[in-house]
């Protein structure tokens, strides 16, 4: 299982679908954390994929990368425990 997904040049929806599969895949898989690429962009991929995360009943937590990590364009998301 790859702890990274990458998103850009998805639409939101073609995006959202993907997300919501990966981080069921990777709770089941038991990865305590993963990235999501989401790119820089306009921004509005980002505060898409932070509305659902944000909701998401597997995501412990969540906070954009820092420096080193993709700045930005990428979201580190902490896992729900089994």
């Amino acid at each position: 299982m790859d702890k990274e997904l990458h998103l850009r040049r998805l639409t939101v929806d073609e995006a959202l679908f993907r997300l919501d599969q990966y981080l069921y895949d990777a709770f089941m898989a038991g990865l305590p954390s993963v990235r999501i690429v989401h790119g820089k962009g306009t921004g509005k991929l980002r505060r898409a994929v932070h509305n659902s995360l944000a909701k998401h009943p597997l995501v412990k937590s969540y906070r954009l990368g820092e420096h080193g990590e993709g700045d930005y364009g990428v979201t580190i998301v902490e896992l729900a425990r089994r």
